[in-house]
């Protein structure tokens, strides 16, 4: 049973080698330490596996009975399996010191501990130094008639793998009998096996014993025998193997894997934040988590996980658990610990991890820590004072609340019902009561009181009364000392009001707490959602334009909106194949518009006109982005009728996702956008919402196909088929083809032709007259000019004008100045910089190229395309300009990002 080794997809596609039809892994528990100095993450990784029944998954790829599908189910085996043949050779790695022993290795006896240090080596080398274990000795030893387990796994040195004796765990005895290995079609024979069954089967009313259990289980030292499992790892994958077994039935049902990270590892990023402190986050790089941990990589392998996390005592961790983690000193040694868990099956690349220096930002900020005062330290929570003085930790805790509620040491009501305690880090409980927060009601033909689960046992908060009436979930924002100002100024502030916008949307808050982290400018997007945290980049918080008020909140609005979004879509709501990415984009897009407006209490009419300005911004951006992009990037469904469709072990490969040009494409977002609006115009924008509702009501905590969407929605409203719009002209349409749908065209000739649009075309008007007034030459005397009065317009009016200029092939000298005066251009938000930038390169207008210099440092997410703008026009001082640039930068920036401006350049 040798995996998958004949695998050679093309270079840009990512293989997910996992054989998620034959074992699936149920939980995980993570045991880590984070070594700055070294910059890799060291521990261990529990598995508790359970062995699919007939080695196939269900069909719906959720956990727990297989969920019935209106739409035809596409998941059939492909005829051949799939593997990869290309595998590394032994290459060096860094094994190093521990500065703080992981709960494993207290565990593990003094003997095991020299052969565990041996392993690991004796920290005083490098990776040039050392030599990485590839294949433990025994491999060579071992059959292909063997029953091999495969994870995805890259970039990670493994010492040890191990079987732990559940056996040994006493509470475990404590456990009912059960009838799980009836269910799942098999009889257990091995108390190992049977003890674990059990512990999978508990019901969630018991989640925290489940826990609990496992926790334990995972302390449990190895089987008696005391062999260690035997493994293999190449490029992609982590094989192992137990001499004698030839069936997932037969492999042990809870591995122990002792490992470390590189520093080089493509899932996590090690950077200077800021304020200059060093931190480390999961990047949401297209690889996932597998150089974090070895995983199943596949969304259909939902696990629960939980993880203690030993960190410096002065840093804050933040992780995507359920409840908020009160550290815990570690002993004697520098470190804390931080423990987080969740209790909803979900896909590995949905866990994230950030530990930095971040202070939490509240409704005021002290002096202390407004910008300028950068020598101290904020931890979080287990900051001490000293010297008689106050910690910042004491400087941020002791602030006020305006129109929040700020509760400290209060329980954090959690998806079962079950309350825990909180730390001293103050959650928010925004008290919307003072403000006229009225809400449209979208609720139509939904009855949110009525909701019947499809997914798996979990503790879910669609159920529950309390969550249905529950706007505002409890939220935090930390970001680096130097920005927590501007991050109070614009995500503290909106935060309440765009989260009670998305219950009014969509109902009820699938997650039960939220955190927002400002990462490090060379974060790779402007966000990024995950369950229970998001990550916003800093470009985000800049809008500081005179009388900018809540224009300037516009883009940070909008984006809290779409990343919001996602925990409706493309968390809770999951896509079955990552090629189907505009089910998370596409949605996400789509919503952040209508929460947005409904945050900002927008009238009908104001909303209509916003959202039609912001159309017409979208369509040029995608027309342009297809005119200039390959075919074979601009489909939506790339796989077509193979969609979710898988090799017989599970493993299959993810279409382009290695492709660096695809990293900066937005078709999956923009093209996504605009089914949604053309589906909506079928039936009603009402009542499109009511069916979001409705959806997310039947399909949360499931993951889903476009058929799945699109099947219920044409059963919904049957008109829709009278009138031609079949599942099959959809996808002909607008999934399985490039290009632009004909509606599309149409459409945007409307929206051209829009209120706010005809505004920025009489704007553009007076510039035009403005400039050809200044292009004369050698007039002695300048005439008296008449007083032009330029309208005041919104952050995107303002990003329409400068496009449409774009399309000017000349501006007077004069034009340029007397444009960034007027708009104070250098202050508005990073849409508008980002245009002004492209006008200042265009017409090499060399008094800005600060504002250049200034945008592709501080907003690295959004630059990319300005490198390209300063070397195409082979201006020297403009490719001096890029090259200054790249180099202040290259060490911090995302390394897709670094790639492709390096090719630009060089």
């Amino acid at each position: 049973m040798e995996p998958n080794e004949d695998l050679n997809p093309d270079t840009d596609d990512l293989p997910l080698r996992a054989n998620t039809n034959h074992i699936l892994v149920r939980h995980y528990v993570l045991d880590l330490s984070v070594h700055f100095e070294r910059k890799v993450i060291s521990g261990s990784i529990v598995l508790f596996l359970e062995p699919c029944s007939g080695s196939k998954t269900n069909a719906k790829g959720g956990i727990g009975p297989a969920i019935g599908n209106e739409a035809k189910d596409a998941e059939m085996s492909q005829e051949s399996a799939y593997g990869f043949h290309d595998v590394d050779i032994i290459e060096d790695g860094t094994k190093g010191p521990k500065n703080t022993l992981t709960s494993t290795e207290k565990m593990i006896g003094v003997g095991e501990r020299d052969e565990f240090q041996t392993l690991l080596g004796d920290g005083s080398k490098t990776a040039a130094e050392t030599k990485s274990l590839h294949s433990s000795h025994l491999w060579q030893t071992t059959s292909d008639c063997e029953f091999t387990f495969v994870l995805d796994c890259c970039d990670l040195d493994v010492s040890k793998i191990e079987e732990v004796d559940v056996t040994s765990v006493s509470a475990m005895s404590s456990l009912p009998s059960g009838h799980t290995s009836e269910r799942l079609g098999f009889s257990s024979v091995n108390p190992q096996a049977a003890f674990i069954e059990k512990l999978i089967s508990l019901p969630s009313s018991q989640w925290r014993q489940k826990n609990q259990l496992f926790l334990l289980c995972s302390h449990a030292p190895s089987t008696k025998d005391g062999s260690s499992l035997h493994f293999h790892r190449d490029r992609w994958s982590l094989q192992i193997r137990k001499t004698g077994v030839t069936s997932p039935q037969e492999f042990p049902r809870t591995v122990r894997i002792c490992y470390e990270t590189r520093p080089t590892g493509g899932s996590v990023r090690w950077i200077n934040d800021q304020d200059g402190r060093v931190c480390v986050y999961t990047a949401g790089s297209p690889i996932n988590n597998r150089a974090l941990f070895p995983c199943q990589e596949p969304p259909v392998a939902m696990s629960t996980w939980q993880a203690s996390v030993r960190a410096p005592s002065e840093c804050l961790a933040l992780m995507s658990g359920e409840e908020q983690a009160v550290p815990t000193e570690d002993g004697d040694t520098r470190f804390s610990v931080w423990n987080y868990f969740v209790t909803m099956p979900m896909p590995a690349s949905t866990f994230t991890l950030a530990v930095g220096h971040w202070c939490q930002v509240t409704a005021e900020i002290p002096s202390a820590l407004e910008p300028g005062v950068k020598d101290r330290t904020y931890c979080g929570m287990t900051a001490k004072p000293g010297s008689g003085e106050q910690t910042e930790a004491e400087l941020v805790s002791e602030t006020g609340g305006l129109s929040s509620k700020v509760i400290k040491g209060s329980p954090l009501q959690t998806g079962s019902g079950d309350q825990t305690t909180c730390s001293d880090s103050t959650l928010v409980y925004a008290s919307l009561e003072d403000e006229e927060f009225s809400e449209t009601d979208y609720s139509g033909m939904v009855d949110d009181s009525r909701v019947s689960c499809s997914h798996g046992d979990y503790p879910c908060r669609f159920t529950e009364q309390s969550s249905r009436s529950q706007r505002v979930i409890p939220y935090r924002v930390f970001g680096p000392i130097g920005l927590l100002q501007q991050a109070q100024m614009r995500v503290f502030k909106l935060l309440p009001r765009c989260l009670a916008a998305a219950h009014a949307v969509l109902g009820v808050h699938p997650f039960s707490r939220l955190d927002v982290l400002i990462v490090p400018a060379g974060f790779s997007s402007l966000g990024m959602a995950s369950p229970h945290i998001i990550f916003l980049s800093q470009s985000v918080l800049y809008a500081d334009g005179p009388g900018s008020g809540e224009n300037g909140l516009s883009l940070c609005g909008s984006r809290i909106c779409h990343e919001i979004a996602h925990s409706w879509f493309g968390l809770v709501i999951g896509a079955r194949d990552w090629t189907e990415e505009w089910i998370s984009e596409g949605f996400a897009t789509y919503l952040e518009d209508i929460i947005w407006a409904q945050a900002q209490q927008l009238s009908v009419q104001e909303t209509t006109e916003q959202s039609e300005l912001k159309a017409l911004l979208r369509w040029r951006r995608l027309s342009d982005e297809l005119q200039n992009s390959e075919e074979e990037l601009q489909i939506l469904r790339p796989n077509m009728d193979n969609t979710g469709q898988v090799s017989e072990s599970g493993s299959s490969t993810v279409k382009h996702a290695l492709n660096p040009d695809k990293t900066f494409m937005q078709v999956h977002y923009l093209k996504g956008y605009f089914l949604l609006r053309f589906l909506a115009s079928q039936v009603g924008e009402q009542q499109f919402i009511s069916f979001f509702r409705l959806f997310v009501n039947k399909y949360h905590g499931q993951l889903i196909l476009s058929q799945d969407f699109l099947v219920m929605l044409l059963i919904t409203f049957p008109h829709m088929a009278r009138e031609g719009l079949t599942l099959s002209a959809i996808y002909a349409d607008w999934l399985d083809r490039p290009g632009i749908p004909e509606w599309l065209y149409e459409r945007s000739a409307v929206w051209s032709q829009s209120r706010l649009v005809e505004e920025v075309k009489a704007e553009v008007v007076k510039w035009i007259l403005f400039s050809q007034s200044h292009q004369g030459k050698g007039r002695k005397r300048r005439r008296t000019e008449p007083k032009v009065n330029y309208k005041e317009l919104t952050s995107e009016q303002l990003v329409m004008l400068l496009e449409l200029l774009l399309e000017e092939s000349k501006l007077s000298t004069a034009t340029m100045p007397a444009l960034k005066k007027t708009y104070n251009l250098q202050s508005q938000d990073a849409e508008v910089r980002h245009r002004w930038c492209e006008l200042v390169v265009k017409h090499g207008y060399g008094q800005a190229y600060g504002d250049v210099e200034h945008f592709l440092v501080h907003d690295q997410a959004m630059g990319v395309y300005l490198y390209g703008e300063l070397m195409v026009h082979e201006d020297p001082g403009q490719q001096a300009l890029a090259r200054r640039c790249l180099s202040l930068v290259q060490e911090e920036m995302d390394q897709s990002a670094r790639r492709v401006v390096t090719e630009m350049i060089l």
